[in-house]
Parts: C-alpha cells; sequence; structure tokens
C-alpha cells in the first residue's frame, strides 16, 4: 500500500471523486481520499492522500487557496458559472476603473452565502441536491477573507484576476457578488486552482502521468510522506526499548528519548524511531513531564 500525499493535477470534467475511483485503479488500492472539492468544469490542483496519509484530509482541505478565475459580467446563472443555466442579461454600462474598485472591494473579510450547487449541507442534505428538485433554501452566511486580488486582465465584458483565499471560499460565488455589486450581474467563466496550501499547479500530476510512473517504477519519488505536513514542527526520536509505546500509541516521558530538536519540550513535536519510521504527532504535557498521542499515523508497508 502507498502512504503518503500525491499533487494531482484535476482536469476538466472530472469530479473530485471521479479522481479518487480512477487512482484507486491505477495505484491497485483503495484506502485513497481528496482534500477539497473542485467543481467538473475546474481544473488544477487536488492533493490526494493514500493509505495512513488519508488522516490528514481534514487537515489540507483547511489550508489556504490560490485561483486564477474569469469573471464575466451582464450575466447570471443559477449554479454562478457558466454550465448552468441563464437567468438574467443586462448591458454591461460600468468603466474599467468602477470593475477594479468593486473588485478590490471584497478584499479581507465577508460574509459569503453558499451557491445552492454546493456540497454545504441543510438540515441533512446537499445543497445540489435541493436544486437538483428545483428548491432554494435560505443558506447562513459563512465568513471567508480575501487575502489578495491581481486583476491580470479587463476586456469588458471579461475580467482575469488570480485570488489568494481562505478555505471555504467559493469563486463562483465572489463572481456573482462582484456582478451584484457593479448591478450587471456576473458568473465564472473559468477557474484554475494554482495552489491548496504548499501544492502547487507546477509540480501537479495528470492522471496519465501518474500511470506511466506506475509502469516505469518511479511512482514513489512523485508520493510526498505523511510526516511532509509537520516539517515544521520540532523532530523526537524515541529510544530502542520503549519503541513499543509508540508502536501502539502510547505516552512516552522525556528520558525515553534519544534526540529532540530544540523547541521539543513544549508543543507539539513529530515522532519517530531509531530507524527513522514516523508515527506520528505528540504533544508535551508539561504537568505530567511526558509526550502524549495528538495524531497517529501508522504506515502499511507498500
Amino acid at each position: 500500500m502507498y502512504n503518503g500525499i500525491m499533487n494531482i493535477y484535476k482536469e476538466a470534467g472530472y469530479t473530485s471523486h471521479d479522481v479518487v475511483a480512477k487512482l484507486r485503479g491505477i495505484l491497485r488500492q483503495k484506502k485513497i481520499g481528496h482534500t477539497g472539492t473542485l467543481d467538473p468544469a475546474a481544473v488544477g490542483v487536488l492533493p490526494v492522500c493514500l493509505g495512513s496519509g488519508t488522516k490528514l484530509c481534514d487537515m489540507l482541505t483547511d489550508k489556504d487557496k490560490e485561483y486564477r478565475t474569469v469573471l464575466r459580467l451582464g450575466c447570471e446563472t443559477d449554479t454562478q458559472d457558466m454550465t448552468g443555466r441563464v437567468l438574467e442579461e443586462r448591458e454591461v454600462c460600468v468603466t474599467e476603473r468602477q470593475a477594479e474598485e468593486a473588485i478590490l472591494s471584497f478584499l479581507g473579510e465577508y460574509d459569503q452565502v453558499p451557491p445552492m450547487y454546493s456540497a454545504v449541507k441543510v438540515d441533512g442534505k446537499r445543497l445540489y441536491e435541493l436544486a437538483r428538485e428545483g428548491r432554494e433554501v435560505a443558506r447562513r452566511p459563512r465568513r471567508v477573507r480575501i487575502y489578495a486580488i491581481e486583476i491580470e486582465e479587463i476586456r469588458l465584458p471579461l475580467i482575469a484576476m488570480r485570488v489568494s483565499c481562505s478555505k471555504g471560499t467559493y469563486i463562483r460565488t465572489l463572481c456573482h457578488d462582484i456582478g451584484r455589486k457593479l448591478c450587471c450581474g456576473g458568473t465564472m467563466e473559468e477557474l484554475v486552482r494554482t495552489r491548496s496550501g504548499s501544492f502547487t499547479i507546477g509540480d501537479a500530476l495528470r492522471l496519465s502521468e501518474v500511470e506511466r510512473l506506475r509502469d516505469a517504477g518511479k511512482l514513489e519519488g512523485s508520493i510526498l510522506p505523511v510526516d511532509y505536513v509537520f516539517a515544521g514542527l520540532p523532530r523526537v526520536t524515541v529510544e530502542k526499548q520503549f519503541q513499543k509505546l509508540i508502536e501502539n500509541g502510547n505516552a512516552f516521558y522525556r528520558n525515553m528519548v534519544r534526540e529532540k530538536e530544540e523547541g521539543g519540550q513544549e508543543g507539539q513535536v513529530r515522532v519517530y524511531d531509531t530507524d527513522g519510521k514516523f508515527y506520528g504527532v505528540y504533544g508535551f504535557c508539561p504537568a505530567q513531564g511526558r509526550f502524549v498521542p495528538v495524531k497517529m499515523f501508522m504506515e502499511s508497508g507498500c
């Protein structure tokens, strides 16, 4: 079994679940999970977790994202992108300066209402399921943060821009909200996720590339180890005679440690045995003078 994280380039036409299904066939293993849904028409970075790395899915979903998008003014659809049914079209009478001011006004935090065509649950049911039934329900706004917006090109009614944002931000809803602010409507024409956390589009692999690497016996080099995510934490190595403790996910004391990096006596640490095998993340409890497990990653062999 493969354990770790792969940076996959999701191509147009695939859902995130499609990518996972295809990888299960390519890698011949079931334990695979993705780290954040991308719409079928969108492309770009989709970190995928393998084996023991699936315990990282929620953590990686929480990371900030970066996108390149094209906003089309003068049009609104039921999906807030160009795959949906057109609800209204209006003449675009705004100037480039007015469009730029409206876009940049969304910098910082704002309350965003999730679109009906989304995986958000209301009363136990996905919004897109309700939308397909022709129902629209009230949605609670969610606080999101737009860290940066770079306007790359304005050719009205089209505006190309790069957006850096917090988790849970819908770029198509941002496009919709910009259009509403300009009183002409707006919808998302294109979307490319260029970054998710530390994973960038330049390093992302297409499914066909994964297959070629598998056939060439070079796939391991493209799988990041689980502890990559915790590289910023101090490293602690447990003495060999106490290895059973970490194998069973138990706590251990300071005098059981062979090596510890500076800072390893406070906060969280990543824990290894003397052979360099990663076991998990522990937190130091000063009152007890010992390290206690926070999240364990017991890896299976390939």
